[in-house]
């Protein structure tokens, strides 16, 4: 039998949980601070709606998936633990470092799973990504840079860096497979006191340095993660159809006589299986809550994206910065 899973907070991202548990016929029971809203999801997918306190101690519960405001995500997440559930807690899964160690420790002290919705790290095109680097394809990677950039959403409590940046800083730490040394934040705020528009500058022990842009208000979506090696480039572009999320340049670039000269190649696009990141990522945590293993995005990595955060994010006092 599959396990029993309770999605906790209905808002947009919950809702896609909650579709995709159905599917995958696993979901059990559904809950929100707003009874009505749990009652109606609960209708529409023949599942039971719980009361978010009683949701902790229920027998018939096996885990919790959190997407809730982010301040509320760690003593959620403690509570569920020491009440024998396993969790998947959507990013970020704290505001602080702190909180993120508190909920991450009180899961390992309780013998529970604890999965952080780094999405895109089940991404088909981002896993055969990982491959290629991995294999050798693109040699000895030196550069990485993220672009995440639309309009909205925008939160009272996270800014763009904190509501955008987890995702492509959870696939650089991958890829790195190390911290960086040096993390350097630049911001800009628009609308109130958090920033709409975000940097991050990163190098790494081995001399690899990356960067970051994230922005909530900006006209149109970008979706790109550039991986730069000494043999090859590649791009992950999300917002490409299928047959053209990943692509691969064969650039070369020498010294000739004292001068640089360079070649350029028009990119090969690699074939990836198609397939739904949040469906692959449920999966995985479903298969962990059965194996007990330890999740791929495990709260580890997500502490590391927290500190990375933390180093990075610039404060503003004034209405605009």
């Amino acid at each position: 039998m599959k396990p029993r899973i309770a999605v906790l907070g209905c808002g947009y991202w919950g809702s896609n949980h909650i579709r995709t548990l159905k599917a995958l016929g696993a979901l059990h029971a559904v809950s929100d601070v707003n009874p009505a809203r749990a009652e109606g999801f609960a209708s529409e997918q023949d599942c039971l709606a719980i009361e978010p306190e009683a949701l902790f101690v229920r027998s018939d519960v096996d885990a919790i998936v959190m997407a809730l405001p982010p301040q509320f995500h760690a003593d959620m997440a403690v509570r569920a633990v020491q009440g024998g559930k396993d969790v998947l807690v959507e990013k970020p899964i704290a505001l602080t470092v702190a909180d993120a160690e508190r909920s991450v420790k009180a899961a390992a002290d309780n013998g529970r799973v604890f999965m952080v919705g780094h999405v895109l790290r089940f991404h088909p095109a981002f896993e055969t990504l990982k491959a290629l680097i991995d294999n050798g394809e693109l040699g000895e990677v030196r550069y990485i840079h993220s672009h995440r950039l639309g309009l909205g959403k925008f939160h009272t409590e996270n800014d763009a860096l904190w509501d955008l940046a987890p995702h492509d800083l959870s696939m650089i730490l991958a890829i790195t497979g190390t911290e960086p040394i040096e993390v350097r934040g630049e911001g800009a705020a628009l609308l109130d006191n958090l920033s709409d528009f975000a940097h991050l500058h990163m190098r790494f022990p081995n001399g690899l340095r990356s960067h970051l842009f994230a922005s909530r208000l900006n006209p149109y979506r970008e979706r790109r993660l550039t991986v730069v090696g000494t043999k090859a480039m590649a791009v992950f572009d999300d917002v490409e159809p299928w047959e053209r999320k990943l692509a691969v340049y064969r650039h070369a670039v020498w010294q000739d006589s004292g001068q640089w000269a360079f070649t350029t190649n028009e990119p090969s696009y690699v074939a990836v299986g198609e397939g739904m990141p949040l469906t692959r990522e449920l999966e995985h945590f479903l298969q962990c809550i059965e194996t007990r293993a330890e999740p791929r995005t495990s709260g580890e990595e997500a502490i590391r994206v927290l500190r990375i955060l933390t180093a990075g994010t610039v404060i503003h006092t004034g209405s605009s910065s």
